[in-house]
């Protein structure tokens, strides 16, 4: 039965991994031209990042309906309205570009973040038919297909971005042929219905909001995971900006985005030996010092080397920073507090990157005269959630045990 369950599983991993990398590819395409697409329509050059925001917006408003909807309808239906949503978005936001309406492209911008939250689900996804012992390599294969993302869709963007005499249309009717393309490999996974309800969650009380958040673990978990995700998108949303400003072409900025999601996503298949054998708090520790090594890196420069440095450094101290602090969570509440604890946890997280996205078009083209003055105020700008971030773990370790 075992062996059956996990031919089963190995077929919906290869379908996903495959969506993992044609499907994601949209996202490094868009991260890329989305800042430099903003700021062409935008009558103030603060809100060139608005677009991003209005990503992460779109994909942190829709995760709180889009779970509970595939838990009763399918994962499949979840994933096939989300490339829906992805394609739709692309149409919205080209539509917008051959108008030279800033509204238009925000519109599809937000469609593009219910793609992005549908997404999300797609490691959960991988899990549901798995053996235990075959969920953990179901969850590396399906981050490979990130891996392959980060590859297919910046080179993609050099073929396409110029393809019209207005820029980056070809880029955004590209994602809308993605997404319609890339929906049909959700007809060959073979996944349940929707997920059993448990029990025994009815039996157990469950703490409020504020009472989890004064649970020291779960406190310091989403501190240190949001710090470490906001500060990625934050210096991550600058840099095609930075890049174009700084005297380098759009190809520079795609390859340097490639690297930085590489980055993100490579040390995923042994992060996980390294917090069962370093203890967490250190990994999430090396991960905030890596972050502030990028801020480091791109201080000392803008030259192409710099930016491929900070920016490798960037998606490496992500990953231990933001897959640590998601480990410290999971241990950090009952199991019938999952919901509520992962729920919260999001609405914190990615509540605080849209505030980094909008935040780093304005400190980028409106905190100095150069590209280089606003570079320098983006990195600076990390500074002070770094040392909320390393302060949170310090008193989290100056805890009693019993409290922790």
């Amino acid at each position: 039965m075992e062996h059956s369950n996990d031919r089963r599983a190995k077929r919906n991993v290869a379908v996903l991994v495959l969506a993992q990398a044609i499907l994601g590819a949209q996202m490094p395409m868009i991260f890329v031209i989305g800042g430099l697409a903003g700021g062409m329509l935008a009558d103030n050059p603060c809100l060139a990042t608005l677009p991003i925001s209005f990503i992460v917006f779109g994909s942190m408003t829709t995760a709180p309906w889009l779970s509970p909807l595939m838990q009763r309808n399918g994962r499949r239906f979840g994933f096939v309205l989300g490339a829906c949503a992805g394609a739709l978005g692309g149409l919205i936001s080209a539509y917008g570009l051959y108008q030279a309406s800033f509204g238009l492209f925000l519109a599809g911008s937000y469609m593009t973040g219910i793609y992005m939250s549908a997404q999300g689900f797609f490691r959960f996804a991988a899990t549901d038919t798995a053996s235990e012992s075959f969920r953990p390599k179901a969850i590396s294969y399906v981050m490979a297909g990130g891996l392959l993302s980060a590859m297919i869709g910046p080179q993609l963007n050099k073929l396409v971005q110029d393809a019209y005499a207005i820029p980056f249309l070809g880029s955004y009717l590209a994602v809308a042929a993605i997404n319609i393309g890339g929906m049909l490999l959700f007809i060959f996974l073979d996944l349940p219905k929707g997920a059993k309800q448990d029990q025994t969650q009815h039996e157990q009380p469950t703490r409020s909001r504020m009472a989890l958040l004064r649970e020291p673990r779960v406190l310091v978990a989403i501190i240190c995971g949001m710090v470490s995700y906001a500060l990625m998108n934050l210096v991550m949303t600058s840099t095609p900006l930075a890049v174009v400003g700084c005297g380098f072409d759009k190809n520079n900025a795609n390859d340097i985005v490639s690297a930085h999601v590489l980055a993100m996503f490579v040390p995923s298949f042994f992060t996980g030996h390294l917090i069962a054998k370093f203890g967490v708090e250190k990994i999430v520790a090396t991960g905030l010092a890596i972050l502030a090594g990028a801020g480091v890196v791109a201080l000392s420069g803008v030259t192409l080397i710099n930016f491929y440095g900070a920016l490798i450094l960037l998606g490496l101290g992500w990953n231990f920073g933001f897959i640590g602090a998601t480990t410290m969570l999971a241990g950090a509440h009952s199991p019938h507090e999952r919901g509520m604890v992962q729920g919260l946890n999001d609405m914190i997280v990615f509540g605080m990157v849209t505030v980094a996205s909008l935040a780093s078009g304005g400190l980028m083209n409106c905190s100095g005269g150069t590209a280089v003055e606003g570079w320098t105020a983006v990195n600076l700008a990390m500074i002070p959630f770094l040392v909320l971030a390393g302060g949170s773990l310090i008193w989290l370790a100056r805890q009693p045990r019993g409290i922790k």
